[in-house]
């Protein structure tokens, strides 16, 4: 890899509210020891070097091989957690199986087969993750990414069908109630899946939120829906001991409803990440982080969006009109900059340098305005 600066001058969509146009995407390919002409102005100096120094006592950087290095580290805990989640859960699928075959519970058989299930929900995810690694093309320029979006949308039908399977079981029990036999067992192996999906649940949540997988996060909600059928399981198999049959499908039926909201969690999870939604504070610190960087007089349109657990923004600050190129320049690479250290798991920034307005001069994005409505 090279030491060189690399900034693609590439040209963002125009957007004709102050944000169009020739934005760089400032691909920090070179870490701190940027190669660019310093602003001729003494405070621009005194400031690079207290950010020099800044450094020197908190290292850090943003080199492209870093960033893959950060990604390839996010997607290896996901993949991590998958694989563990699998192996815990298909080891407590396993044990109820056994017993399923022993006492012949269909409420436990039901409880087995959701175990079975989000398990094989680790197959869409690991896809998923295996596929963000690949690096960008000229057909899907900002990578693959987004692959965990379409894993979270099969995530969330899976939950869907999680839950019509409970809900017509319990139906079907309730309609034609039948005793459960071995009851200690059931009882066991009931509190073997609630423990055994409770554990998967923190786990997947936990590593979700951290690497910032919506996808995950949503298998993990799904983890945890199978534990409360487990404790159906059990309540059932307790209401059984008493003599009462209808407990089991009673029970069965208030699970699914818990079902029912765990899926709407879930799915407007995904849904806003697929819809490119952001939690509006990441916008407030970035915003923040853009108005303390020296040369800013103001800043403009600012967009955030998710590809897959990593963030890319686009952002118009206002700069001195009578700046040199170079100048404008230095002050895209020091908004992106202070971007990245403001935004967690932001990778990359494409600033556009506004010139303030002055009274009387046209609007430098006039020549825009038609394309406003197209």
């Amino acid at each position: 890899m090279s030491d060189r600066h690399d900034h693609g001058h590439g040209h963002a969509p125009h957007t004709h509210d102050g944000a169009s146009g020739h934005a760089h995407p400032h691909d920090h390919a070179s870490g701190h020891g940027h190669a660019h002409p310093p602003a001729s102005s003494r405070s621009s100096r005194s400031s690079r070097l207290r950010h020099r120094l800044g450094h020197l006592l908190t290292p850090h950087s943003h080199e492209t091989a870093d960033k893959l290095d950060s990604a390839l580290e996010s997607s290896a805990r996901g993949m991590r957690a998958l694989w563990i989640s699998l192996t815990v859960l298909g080891a407590t699928a396993l044990a109820q199986a056994v017993v399923v075959a022993v006492s012949g519970s269909v409420a436990l058989l039901g409880d087995t087969v959701h175990n079975a299930a989000d398990a094989l929900t680790a197959v869409p995810l690991a896809i998923a993750f295996v596929l963000g690694r690949r690096a960008a093309t000229r057909r899907f320029t900002y990578g693959y990414g987004r692959a965990e979006d379409l894993a979270g949308m099969a995530i969330v039908l899976t939950i869907a069908a999680s839950a019509a399977f409970a809900g017509w079981a319990a139906i079907d029990r309730l309609l034609d109630p039948r005793p459960v036999t071995h009851l200690p067992a059931v009882a066991v192996a009931a509190l073997v899946g609630f423990a055994g999906n409770e554990w998967v649940a923190r786990y997947r949540i936990r590593v979700g939120r951290d690497i910032g997988s919506a996808a995950l996060v949503a298998d993990g909600l799904h983890a945890r829906t199978d534990g409360l059928t487990s404790l159906a399981v059990l309540l059932g198999a307790g209401g059984s001991a008493l003599g009462w049959q209808l407990a089991d499908p009673i029970v069965g039926l208030a699970i699914t409803a818990a079902i029912a909201l765990v899926l709407r969690d879930a799915a407007r999870e995904v849904f806003r990440r697929v819809m490119d939604a952001v939690d509006p504070a990441l916008v407030d610190a970035a915003e923040r982080a853009l108005r303390e960087v020296e040369g800013v007089r103001g800043v403009g349109e600012l967009r955030l969006r998710w590809i897959g657990h990593r963030l890319r923004a686009e952002v118009a600050v206002v700069v001195d009109g009578e700046a040199t190129v170079r100048q404008a320049h230095a002050v895209a690479v020091d908004a992106e900059h202070a971007l990245l250290h403001a935004v967690p798991r932001l990778t990359a920034a494409l600033v556009h340098a506004d010139p303030a307005p002055v009274p009387g001069q046209t609007d430098p994005h006039h020549p825009l305005a038609h394309h406003a409505h197209a």
